[in-house]
């Protein structure tokens, strides 16, 4: 197939969903398809790293609190032209902003097939921002968007529940997977610790995401704060930028702010700690579980998203009901308190993950996007003789 994917966030920015766009570009060209990737220009924009991926890049504007990201903002008609001069065989958009919307309104005016990704909770986002009024207007907005696709795919059971009772319909499961390579235990680096003022015994918790409100950062720091009175000798380590960075690290000067990390980089301060603390209730999926997973440390999240999908209480990690706050804390602080126990989860995550390569995910994606180009050219069809028939009556 030829295929467009649209979106307003991919790599060199680092973000769950740049990152799981890149991986699906990347399997989607393993597997002898076109991909014709569509997004806002950046200076620092990566190259095409096959003859079967093209990029066309858009005009962008920045994003308030969100450094680096833009929204793609293409002059009228440039997509339509694109799209008539290459026509794809399917458009996939992943982000539902301005270049989502003019890539929606360019495929349906010429008839191409159309699927996307409920990516993000942007009505939930309205709150973190001070703007919870508009929660209900986006909601609407993102129903009406998706309601124009062949079918949206979602990456959790219980958030598509959430969805198909607002109206949105033709929802498929996506799930993730985990890169096992990357992501590993053997990286763990006894200098890194060491840096933190860990020594070879002690525990080291780590929240690695980013730095923004909807993310609630101080919620994982509370709870290492709490397990601190039980295991004095517990390092905090949080991995990632945004606009919270600075206040938190004036508030919580003991706890080691690493700033964005990268592939190896990043791989290696995962499997060099040994507690996942993650607090975030704004998660679609999580991409950061599974790779805390992979990286062989005890995962202690709520009951939701990846958590639920991948983490059986006690057995491989840690789960607290959604949005108990004292229990989330109070697990941290009895968890710290168990090595051998935190150890034993940890080898027991990494074995879950195993079992779920991005390859699974990859193939079923091209299936859903070849299942979406198909049902759109039958509706396109039922449409002309539905109209011809009526013609003839008239």
């Amino acid at each position: 197939m030829h295929i467009a994917l649209v979106t307003e966030t991919f790599p060199p920015e680092v973000n769950g969903v740049a990152m799981t766009n890149q991986r699906l570009v990347r399997g989607l060209i393993g597997k002898g398809h076109t991909v014709h990737l569509i997004k806002p220009k950046r200076k620092d924009c990566l190259p095409p790293e096959a003859p079967t991926q093209r990029i066309h890049e858009v005009f962008g504007i920045p994003i308030p609190n969100y450094a680096g990201l833009k929204l793609g903002l293409p002059h009228p008609g440039e997509l339509e032209h694109l799209f008539e001069s290459e026509r794809p065989d399917v458009v996939h958009i992943a982000t539902e902003g301005p270049l989502g919307f003019s890539a929606l309104s360019a495929a349906a005016k010429l008839g191409i097939p159309i699927s996307s990704t409920f990516h993000t909770n942007f009505q939930d986002y309205c709150a973190d921002y001070g703007a919870a009024f508009a929660g209900r207007a986006m909601l609407r907005y993102l129903s009406w968007f998706h309601n124009k696709c062949a079918l949206t795919t979602v990456p959790d059971p219980s958030l598509i529940q959430r969805l198909e009772a607002e109206g949105i319909r033709n929802l498929e499961l996506l799930g993730r997977g985990a890169d096992t390579q990357l992501f590993n235990p053997e990286r763990r680096d006894p200098k890194l610790r060491k840096s933190w003022g860990a020594g070879d015994g002690d525990l080291v918790a780590l929240y690695v995401g980013r730095a923004a409100a909807e993310k609630d950062i101080p919620l994982s720091l509370e709870a290492w704060a709490a397990a601190k009175k039980s295991c004095p000798n517990l390092k905090m380590v949080v991995v990632g930028d945004g606009p919270v960075r600075k206040r938190l690290q004036v508030k919580w000067p003991d706890v080691h702010f690493a700033g964005m990390r990268y592939d190896a980089d990043l791989a290696r301060h995962y499997a060099s700690a040994d507690l996942f603390v993650f607090g975030s209730t704004s998660e679609t999926f999580g991409n950061v579980v599974i790779e805390a997973m992979a990286s062989g440390l005890a995962v202690l999240t709520y009951d939701y998203a990846a958590g639920r999908q991948f983490i059986r209480h006690d057995e491989n990690g840690l789960l607290v009901p959604l949005n108990d706050r004292t229990a989330f804390i109070e697990q941290c602080r009895q968890a710290v308190t168990h090595v051998d126990r935190i150890k034993a989860l940890g080898r027991a995550a990494r074995l879950t993950v195993e079992d779920y390569p991005w390859e699974t995910t990859i193939a079923r994606f091209e299936a859903l996007l070849l299942q979406a180009a198909r049902r759109e050219r039958n509706l396109v069809k039922f449409d002309i003789v539905a109209n011809r028939t009526e013609a003839m009556f008239q």
